[in-house]
């Protein structure tokens, strides 16, 4: 089989504690091949020795959730998941213009799986990570995004750790006949679940499907024993809101429960009594043994900790936090030609809520806040603002400030202060270390 072959291969830069990797493609006029250009970039946490897994963040169809993959993998709530399991970040590009057809990319078999598969290859040749070609996949899709992660479930189900569908599935157009039927093997059946769609999508002329189909594809599904819940969002329509503070513990529940401990092993079976039962459409969940309705036909969600966060979550559009962020690191002052001082760090997201803004003091006082005012179009106000399609907003900011307020021979000292989603501080950073 010919693959596409490959443009260029971006070399590798150290972003947010960790180093990214990019490879792009050319469409391809050869039948069964992937007709639109992609770019596919990767992170990767510092001081991983061997990757055991790989979250993708799969955009939806059209030119603006395209664009809107190309930060997808310098989201930093993200990458503190991938950190804490060791996995590298996806974040696929499709170069698919505004009015062409979505199917040609977002249906796997029209060519992305095997391009996709091609990228974990050529990446891994890339990053010096050898395990990146063969290690376990998180699919998280938004609307046509959805629709990939439904067909490669039906394609490579061994490889799949689990799975958040938010506003798409593939399952109602090949149920009615618009799209080929796809084999459906009993391993499909054996990966966790969540379909998350907006309240606002019911009834919704262009949208109601997305509510239809993911409702339809649980009751399938769990008729098959399958570990799927439902998680219908309150506040939002068709745009992904504040889904990912769900999303991001569900993967992190799934991938304690099926990670193995050995790299290349096959993935870890999942025990259907131990997660938590919740009527479909309902907002309390249930430990298995105190369940009141009929267990076969309830949403599975995987422990008491995600379970609590998804009745949150399906009544509030949102969930809490009540533990500080990590404080940041790697502070330094570097003295500017103009007799400014510029002053950089790292930080990690707050696993539960992300990163709000950060608070720089001079001399024990607070001096500013970065940004001054968070922005919070599609869900929290964040350090980086979020996209309809849960993306960073471009350009992206900075761990960087220039204190232009400094007099020639003054000298001070700097310290850094995280704010996390809910507003609550961490320590401070160490005093910042002076760079000539």
């Amino acid at each position: 089989m010919r693959f596409l072959a490959i443009v260029f291969l971006l070399p590798s830069i150290l972003f947010a504690a960790g180093k990214d990797f990019s490879v792009e493609y050319e469409p391809s006029t050869v039948k069964g091949e992937l007709i639109f250009g992609v770019t596919y970039t990767v992170w990767i946490p510092e001081g991983v020795e061997k990757l055991r897994g790989v979250i993708v963040h799969q955009h939806g169809c059209g030119d603006g959730a395209c664009k809107g993959g190309k930060t997808a993998a310098y989201d930093l709530h993200w990458q503190a998941l991938a950190k804490k399991w060791n996995c590298a970040l996806m974040g696929p590009y499709y170069h698919q213009p505004e009015k062409e057809n979505c199917r040609m990319w977002c249906d796997p078999r029209n060519g992305s799986a095997k391009t996709f598969l091609r990228a974990l290859s050529d990446l891994a040749k890339a990053s010096n990570h050898s395990e990146l070609e063969t290690a376990p996949w998180c699919l998280w899709g938004h609307s046509g995004g959805g629709y990939w992660a439904s067909l490669m479930q039906t394609m490579y189900p061994d490889r799949i750790v689990a799975i958040w569908f938010r506003s798409g599935t593939a399952f109602t157009t090949w149920s009615k006949g618009d799209a080929p039927k796809p084999d459906m093997p009993d391993a499909m059946f054996q990966i966790p679940m969540m379909a998350n769609f907006g309240a606002k999508e019911m009834g919704d002329k262009r949208f109601n499907g997305a509510y239809t189909g993911s409702v339809d594809m649980f009751k399938a599904y769990r008729a098959k024993n399958a570990p799927i819940a439902v998680a219908p969002d309150p506040r939002t329509g068709h745009e992904c809101g504040d889904s990912r503070y769900l999303a991001i513990p569900f993967f992190d529940a799934c991938l304690s429960l099926r990670l193995p401990e050995k790299s290349g092993d096959p993935l870890k079976p999942i025990d259907l009594k131990t997660g938590w039962l919740a009527p479909l459409l309902g907002d309390q969940a249930s430990p298995p043994n105190a369940f009141p309705g009929n267990a076969t036909e309830a949403m599975w969600l995987p422990n008491e900790s995600v379970a609590k966060a998804w009745t949150e979550y399906v009544r509030t559009g949102a969930t809490s936090d009540i533990t500080p962020p990590p404080a940041p690191f790697n502070v330094a002052a570097k003295s500017q030609a103009d007799g400014s001082t510029e002053l950089s760090w790292d930080a990690e997201a707050d696993f539960e809520s992300g990163i709000q803004q950060f608070v720089i003091e001079r001399d024990g006082a607070e001096l500013v806040r970065l940004p001054t005012t968070p922005k919070g179009k599609f869900g929290r106000a964040l350090f980086q603002s979020m996209s309809f399609h849960d993306t960073p907003e471009a350009p992206l900011p900075e761990m960087k400030f220039i204190d232009k307020t400094v007099k020639a021979g003054e000298k001070h000292t700097y310290r850094v202060i995280t704010v996390n989603g809910v507003g609550l501080k961490s320590d401070v950073s160490k005093d910042a270390e002076l760079r000539k």
